[in-house]
């Protein structure tokens, strides 16, 4: 019972921080600040954040629950993350995520699959459900003038006077967002991209493709992880894993360092880097000198890339996800006691969700300029 009793706290303090978060994104103010503060109406107005998002959040979290269950594995209800940063201004999405915490040792490479792909596949189905509902009830392009009363003396043409600004954010986009934008919303009512937090339907399930993307991610024990294992096995997984992690390190670094840098730069940012990637690939083999040789071998690429195509930049986030996967999480995946391959309909259900991953993935989700 005081499991329970924590995991319901928890999910109740998350529910007000995402609904506090959502009100700030929709309407650009805090509680704290005495010229315009959040109030109770614009409270309410964020549980239309709070409410979809939270709600993919929960359907992603029980689908792996429900399969464990199913599995007969031991598993935890979810525990969720809160995480509100307004009282100093700090934009947040309310939350970082949530968990549940397997009991029993998963035994067969079907239970690791069955497990791993039950939840990004659910939430998946209630996004889309959420963004063919945001982009099917988008409200007339005049909406914005009650969130930026200024933008109004430019009219509907405001884009080109207000974005050129230093520190601007902008929502990256993906496949899926895509297609929503072009073949579902009457283009015309469509919001900009530097205004998509403003509309919360469109944010949270724009949220949602990114979180799905993010646990999709097939490296090690990522619920894209499982689904890889269990597609390929144990040795070919540690082959592919490995060398996806260090592609995806190498593009999220690209433009880190470039020719374009001074002497006096270099001498202390490129030993500093070098470190940084040294400790990420520490632990993706058991000798510190072919980690080191890895380390200085993407750097080289990179600095190559950008020689040939100066424009060329990645997504510097993406490195704090790398880090934690090559520190904590782990880049390989363990071997299951029964190792047998999976049958048909799971092979086509798993290529499935690979095809999801690409549909959901923005490779600069969060964009400041």
């Amino acid at each position: 019972m005081k499991q329970k009793a924590i995991q319901l706290l928890l999910f109740t303090l998350t529910f007000i921080t995402t609904t506090l978060a959502g009100a700030e994104w929709q309407f650009g103010r805090y509680l704290g600040l005495e010229e315009n503060p959040l109030t109770w109406e614009y409270f309410w107005r964020g549980m239309w954040f709070s409410v979809p998002f939270l709600g993919i959040l929960t359907v992603h979290e029980f689908g792996h629950y429900f399969m464990a269950q199913r599995h007969r594995v031991r598993v935890t209800l979810p525990y969720y993350i809160p995480l509100w940063l307004g009282f100093i201004f700090a934009p947040t999405i309310g939350t970082m995520g949530a968990f549940i915490r397997i009991k029993d040792a998963i035994s067969t490479r079907q239970k690791y699959f069955d497990i791993g792909i039950a939840g990004p596949l659910a939430g998946f189905v209630v996004a889309l459900g959420v963004l063919f509902y945001g982009f099917t009830h988008l409200p007339p392009p005049e909406y914005i003038y009650e969130i930026h009363p200024e933008y109004e003396q430019y009219g509907l043409d405001y884009p080109q006077h207000v974005y050129d600004q230093p520190e601007s954010m902008y929502l990256g986009t993906t496949l899926l967002f895509e297609f929503f934008k072009h073949y579902v919303a009457s283009p015309e009512q469509v919001p900009n991209a530097y205004e998509l937090f403003h509309y919360p339907w469109l944010f949270a399930g724009f949220l949602s493709l990114f979180f799905t993307a993010l646990n999709l991610i097939p490296i090690g024990q990522l619920d894209g992880g499982h689904i890889l294992y269990g597609l390929i096995g144990y040795e070919n997984h540690r082959r592919v894993s490995a060398a996806l992690f260090i592609a995806f390190i190498a593009y999220a670094g690209l433009g880190i360092v470039t020719p374009a840098m001074d002497l006096e730069s270099m001498l202390w940012s490129v030993p500093l880097y070098v470190g940084f990637l040294y400790v990420t690939f520490s632990k993706l083999t058991s000798s510190p000198q072919t980690n080191l040789t890895i380390a200085v071998s993407v750097l080289a690429l990179q600095f190559l890339l950008t020689i040939i195509v100066p424009t060329i930049s990645g997504y510097p986030g993406w490195l704090l996800f790398g880090f934690l996967i090559g520190r904590v999480l782990g880049v390989y995946h363990p071997r299951a006691m029964y190792d047998q391959p999976l049958d048909t309909k799971r092979k086509v259900l798993g290529w499935i969700a690979l095809i999801v991953f690409v549909l959901c993935f923005s490779p600069s989700p969060f964009v400041i300029e």
